[in-house]
């Protein structure tokens, strides 16, 4: 009951003088819609780079080709070839899919529009290590790789971009420098791995890269992918030690291809959002701390102005505890209102920052919850001061104050 009517009381204090109140609260509010829209940035750049790496698949490895150095000058630069790959595919028990790639930018004409667009050449089992799913039509065989067939398959966005749909593209005619290629499939939507949309890519068979546009055996690179269980750096010295036999490379000599691991990158780039979410979140909470300090500034005031009714308040019989729990519950209730108005006010600019700006935004429940548990901290720490002020006054002297 003691407490109902310190809540009540407090709640008039606040109400009888409501653009003082408004005021001190504005630190708070300001405060924790800072930590609550700084931490949904964070979140959100998070979330990102795990999609990335789904969409990536952490199980990736890509091996591409490297510059041989001589006293720091490169001097040549070592091929990879699909006999490296059928080497790998055949040699290593580590490995679920062996895949080389050709990647050139050309021009794709499509009856009087024309794109500048990734051409990869590849092997079929490309969408299984991949992950990627045909939408419509079919993924080129090794029959069509076989024979150097002109197929293609495009990227989900291709469509759009040519005026038209993924049912009608199919058989359609597109051309490759000026090289006639019929559409067999569309690839469902990947999004964007942070650096590259492969939905605005195309695809046609490794050999009809080769033998047809480029004009060269050789591949750019080569994806293979981990077969689970296996630890990736078991799997990358394994590919070091076939790669190397091939190329053949002495003992004690660098290697002329590098291995990149994809999740270590992005587990990379993962930590420093991480170190940046909290960066912004310390920041933002300096405003609370300022928050507070009005607070409890405006406390002080408070118990200067009040000094006569907390005279009167002991003379009939409050206890100190009662005048220290008053001022207390009051500088508590200024903070969790400001909090209140802060967490709406930083969700709304989540909302907006993500509807306009087009930034991936998570508010979560925990940050919720650690914001306004930090505003009713704040007002618990910065009212204990002032209100142990009101508790130690002398009922006389307080009486006696004008």
């Amino acid at each position: 009951m003691l407490l109902t009517e310190t809540l009540w009381i407090a709640l008039q204090s606040i109400s009888s003088n409501l653009f003082r109140a408004a005021l001190t609260m504005l630190g708070i509010v300001i405060g924790v819609a800072a930590v609550i829209t700084m931490v949904a940035l964070g979140t959100g750049a998070q979330q990102a780079i795990d999609q990335q790496m789904e969409a990536l698949g952490g199980d990736i490895l890509s091996i591409g080709r490297s510059n041989r150095f001589r006293h720091g000058v490169a001097r040549d630069q070592a091929s990879l070839t699909t006999d490296d790959a059928a080497a790998l595919a055949r040699e290593s028990r580590h490995l679920d899919g062996v895949v080389p790639e050709i990647n050139s930018r050309f021009q794709v004409k499509y009856g009087n529009r024309n794109l500048s667009v990734s051409v990869l050449g590849t092997t079929p089992n490309y969408v299984d290590v991949h992950g990627f799913t045909i939408e419509a039509g079919r993924m080129f065989n090794l029959a069509d790789d076989a024979s150097r067939r002109r197929v293609v398959v495009v990227g989900n966005e291709i469509p759009g971009m040519l005026d038209t749909d993924a049912a009608s593209i199919i058989g359609r005619t597109l051309q490759i420098r000026a090289i006639s290629f019929e559409v067999i499939g569309v690839m469902e939507a990947k999004g964007s791995s942070g650096w590259r949309n492969p939905d605005d890519d195309v695809w046609i068979p490794l050999r009809t890269a080769q033998f047809r546009v480029t004009g060269n055996d050789l591949v750019e690179s080569i994806s293979v992918k981990v077969r689970e269980g296996i630890a990736i750096e078991t799997a990358m010295v394994d590919i070091e030690r076939i790669l190397r036999r091939e190329h053949g490379i002495l003992p004690g000599k660098d290697n002329d291809f590098s291995i990149f691991n994809r999740k270590q990158f992005l587990d990379s780039r993962q930590e420093a959002a991480e170190v940046f979410t909290y960066l912004l979140a310390g920041i933002a909470g300096v405003s609370l701390l300022v928050g507070g300090i009005g607070i409890m500034n405006i406390m002080l005031v408070t118990v200067t102005e009040r000094t006569r009714e907390i005279g009167i308040r002991k003379a009939l019989g409050a206890t100190k505890g009662n005048i220290l729990l008053q001022f207390l519950v009051e500088s508590m209730v200024l903070c969790l209102i400001g909090g209140g108005l802060g967490l709406a006010l930083g969700a709304g600019a989540a909302y907006f920052a993500a509807e306009f700006a087009g930034w991936q935004t998570v508010v979560t429940k925990a940050s919720v919850i650690t914001a306004f548990a930090f505003s009713a901290g704040i007002g618990l720490f910065f009212g204990i001061w002032p209100a142990r002020r009101a508790a130690n006054l002398d009922p006389i002297d307080a009486l006696r104050h004008e």
